[in-house]
């Protein structure tokens, strides 16, 4: 009996050595498992979460199971062997260490987006254009009266994007990035935008008035003085603000002329005697509404007639804008040229005033600004054979050349960069010299014969 109890205990040893080598052995093999099924896919957030909580909740779950069988004084099954080496071997991160990481991300997340929108109206042009400007006038209220921006800005929003782009450094890299990827004459275009400095309006303005300055005259001022000047100064540019500053009598021989006392000041009796009483009634009529629809038709079909026999008009009118096409051409004999828009002569006489229905002229000067105080015809420009222009007023007002009025039946001589004042409408008078010289050759041709 004693040899057969001594034969069962080394069997029961030699059974429990290959339960330990095989629980050892499984013990390995699901870290490998584990290890592999996390390397396949990338989790979520919300994933990530819910794992920390199961396995916080697992673990706690565990430790509450192992203690009570200490404590008793029990010894492990070969169960509770594996959860015991597996245990430490796959440690698991605290509860709270995942919610500062996923602030982390959504903050970081947040941030490019709240820079895009910032970005959305401001454009890489927009941005140049006002550096361009602040560095020329240092004064950002004279850059949002001055600038044509991409879209209407504020003041405010002005300002608020000049401190973003100086002291913000994600706004400030952003921006820099994109103006270095725009188009050379992208770049160029919004140089030869740039405002002109109190400087540069300064050597402007002691050019006299009274000269016929030309091309080389500015050329030659901005080899004098290429500091002052912007570096994309043209001396086209500079002749075209040149021009400007004279019809506003900006330069330093000019004298602002008074305001002309006379009728212009409208009493209550004839505002009163203006008044028409039926209009007062508001009464609704179906036939005058038909009538009224009709006659707009009518009109629109007339616009639309006039509009594809745009190229047969003797003076075509054309917007101003910082990009204009040139003043002149082969047809062109001169143009009279205005803050809004300018008019292109083509012909040998033409007539200024204000259009109505009945009353079609060639230059309508509405177009430019306020012309109810103008006639429907004020005067008629013509040109002579031996190439001189002459303005005749036919209205009641009179027309100033140059700060001299022309009253009513006179007419005066008008040449290159005259100043063409009617009603308040200021307007520059600009000769074709080219074409001009063309045509007093040919009238000194004819004249011998």
């Amino acid at each position: 009996m004693a040899s057969g109890t001594a034969s069962r205990s080394e069997d029961e040893e030699s059974l429990a050595g290959q339960k330990r080598a095989s629980s050892q052995a499984l013990g390995t093999i699901p870290k490998r498992r584990s290890s592999s099924r996390f390397i396949k896919r990338k989790k979520f957030d919300d994933e990530l979460v819910e794992s920390s909580l199961a396995k916080s909740s697992t673990r706690a779950k565990g430790a509450s199971g192992v203690e009570p069988g200490r404590c008793s004084g029990s010894e492990p099954s070969s169960s509770e062997k594996k959860k015991v080496s597996k245990a430490p071997s796959t440690p698991v991160p605290p509860s709270p260490a995942p919610t500062p990481g996923l602030t982390k991300r959504v903050k970081k997340s947040k941030q490019p987006l709240q820079v895009t929108k910032d970005l959305g109206r401001w454009k890489p042009a927009d941005d140049l254009l006002l550096i361009n400007a602040v560095l020329q006038t240092n004064d950002l209220t004279s850059v949002h009266l001055g600038v044509k921006f991409s879209c209407r800005f504020t003041l405010r929003e002005v300002q608020e994007r000049w401190y973003a782009l100086l002291y913000d450094p994600v706004i400030s890299k952003l921006a820099c990035q994109a103006m270095r990827q725009l188009h050379p004459e992208a770049i160029a275009a919004i140089q030869s935008k740039a405002l002109f400095s109190k400087a540069e309006e300064q050597l402007l303005s002691k050019v006299g008035s009274t000269s016929q300055p030309t091309l080389e005259t500015f050329q030659d001022l901005l080899h004098r003085h290429p500091d002052a000047f912007y570096l994309a100064r043209t001396a086209k540019a500079l002749q075209a603000h040149w021009q400007l500053m004279k019809q506003y009598y900006l330069l330093e021989d000019q004298t602002v002329q008074p305001l002309p006392k006379g009728d212009q000041v409208l009493n209550f009796s004839d505002a009163e005697d203006l008044i028409d009483d039926s209009k007062l009634k508001d009464m609704r009529d179906e036939v005058l509404e038909h009538e009224l629809t009709v006659a707009d038709r009518r009109q629109k079909r007339e616009i639309r007639q006039l509009e594809q026999e745009l190229h047969k008009w003797q003076v075509l009118v054309d917007s101003i804008t910082g990009m204009s096409s040139p003043d002149f051409d082969n047809q062109t004999l001169a143009v009279l040229r205005g803050r809004m828009v300018r008019y292109l002569m083509r012909s040998r006489e033409i007539t200024l005033g204000r259009a109505t229905k009945d009353n079609q002229i060639d230059v309508d000067l509405s177009l430019e600004g306020p012309a109810w105080k103008i006639s429907r015809k004020q005067g008629v420009i013509k040109l002579k054979n031996n190439g001189d222009f002459f303005i005749a007023n036919e209205g009641r007002r009179p027309i100033y050349i140059d700060g001299r009025p022309v009253l009513c039946g006179s007419k005066w001589r008008l040449s290159n960069n005259s100043v063409v004042e009617i009603a308040s409408l200021r307007f520059v008078f600009l000769i074709n010299q080219d074409l001009i010289a063309l045509i007093r050759a040919e009238a000194a041709k004819i004249t011998p014969q």
